[in-house]
């Protein structure tokens, strides 16, 4: 079926195709075929009137561990210490599969109500396979396009090598909508030679890599010295590392995952963003977690700006809607199909009110989205040619019953775990 977008400021984050203040986008069998400022409607189109929004490729977010999200808000005065102990030490251990999938299929089905057309779901709730599968179940049951992490090895009680070759067999096709990548653990937890087994592993399974890492050790320096570091691997946070090693990071076409609102909050230190382009190092930005930050992407990239142009006043408005599309997209493996809107990539497409008070007037489109814009201004999302939002409201999502299931997981893990769920617990890490 070909749908045809008409009358809209089309952002198109492809230097080749460039920007329209007005200007149309054909789809065909959910591809991008034509982008042009006027296109004669085909015959069988369906029409998505874009007069008074703007048109951008959606979000794309590549690291977020979607299975905490049944507790939402609870950690907005936790310092890293506190998330650790009581989401990793306290909660999970009384996940149950049913558990993970309510966590995940609602926070997905957020996401995509906020934009985020692709997200990195970074799992490390592991608790056996059946956690697992739960996962990938509402992964795929998601109308969005997704990549499963496996954080393999982080406390399953099944041998890291099995669990990847058994996940593997699972999401072999590297074509559908939900994908495979693997969460390593690092060096400082596994020792250098385990690390570089597992990237070893990782290059025979075709599988892209995401490491947790930090500023103690200089542990990308240690990586290159062993000849570790791959163009596949995203780094996630990385605040403390040097100068140097950020150019090393670089030099491989490695990939950076800054979470500013956690790093702020917790305590990391200052985002990496404006060390990173010095450096020579596209920076991606991702949510992290929700119990401590919300989940959209217009409060993420508001905080990067905000943080970076009050170190050095260095970044554009433009640079942050590149840092969520088309360069996270790279850093997925993604950006032959997602991250622009180019003839011949899938059509992940969202539409952006302009005339929401919020926002109105409209002068400078990518001004507007990045110091003022919210979900509320999110009118139609398309995954691979697919309306799954419009009007403002998911299609077919389900969300009452999905709520409730969320709900009771919630209360049953609180009780469990012996927790309060009125605001006053206070975890000691």
């Amino acid at each position: 079926m070909k749908t045809l977008i008409t009358g809209g400021t089309v952002l198109t984050m492809d230097p080749t195709v460039g920007d329209l203040a007005r200007g149309d986008v054909l789809i065909d069998g959910g591809r991008i075929v034509r982008v042009a400022e006027h296109i004669e409607t085909p015959e069988d189109a369906e029409v998505v009137d874009a007069r008074e929004r703007i048109v951008m490729p959606g979000f794309v977010d590549n690291h977020r561990h979607n299975w905490q999200t049944a507790f939402r808000g609870m950690g907005a005065d936790w310092t890293f210490g506190q998330w650790a102990a009581a989401m990793h030490g306290t909660v999970k251990p009384h996940y149950t599969p049913e558990d993970v999938f309510a966590a995940t299929l609602l926070g997905r089905l957020e996401a995509l109500h906020s934009g985020i057309t692709t997200m990195l779901d970074w799992y490390h709730v592991a608790q056996g396979p059946e956690h697992e599968d739960a996962a990938v179940t509402a992964l795929q049951q998601a109308p969005g396009r997704s990549v499963f992490c496996l954080g393999a090895g982080w406390a399953t009680p099944v041998s890291v090598d099995a669990d990847i070759h058994r996940v593997r067999a699972q999401l072999a096709d590297d074509d559908a909508l939900v994908t495979m990548a693997w969460g390593l653990r690092g060096a400082d937890d596994t020792g250098m030679d385990t690390l570089a087994r597992e990237l070893q592993l990782a290059d025979e399974l075709g599988l892209r890599t995401s490491l947790h890492t930090g500023g103690d050790h200089r542990p990308v320096a240690a990586m290159h010295e062993r000849g570790l570091l791959r163009d596949t691997t995203t780094f996630v946070h990385g605040n403390g590392i040097g100068d140097d090693e950020l150019r090393m990071l670089a030099g491989a076409g490695s990939h950076l995952s800054v979470s500013p609102d956690v790093e702020l909050k917790m305590g990391f230190g200052a985002p990496l963003t404006g060390r990173a382009l010095a450096a020579g190092l596209r920076p991606t930005l991702s949510i992290d977690v929700v119990p401590s930050v919300g989940g959209d992407m217009f409060s993420t990239m508001r905080t990067a700006f905000s943080a970076q142009r009050g170190l050095d006043g260095t970044l554009r408005a433009r640079d942050l809607l590149h840092f969520t599309t088309i360069d996270a997209a790279r850093s997925c493996g993604l950006h032959a199909r997602t991250g622009s809107i180019t003839p011949g990539k899938d059509a992940d497409v969202i539409l952006l009110r302009t005339d929401d008070l919020t926002v109105f007037p409209v002068t400078d489109p990518a001004g507007s989205i990045v110091t003022a814009g919210h979900p509320g201004i999110v009118d139609t999302v398309l995954v691979a040619g697919r309306i799954v939002k419009q009007n403002g409201a998911l299609l077919g999502a389900g969300l009452g019953p999905l709520k409730q299931r969320l709900l009771a997981s919630r209360d049953r893990i609180a009780a469990a775990a012996g927790i309060p769920l009125d605001g006053t617990w206070n975890p000691k890490p």
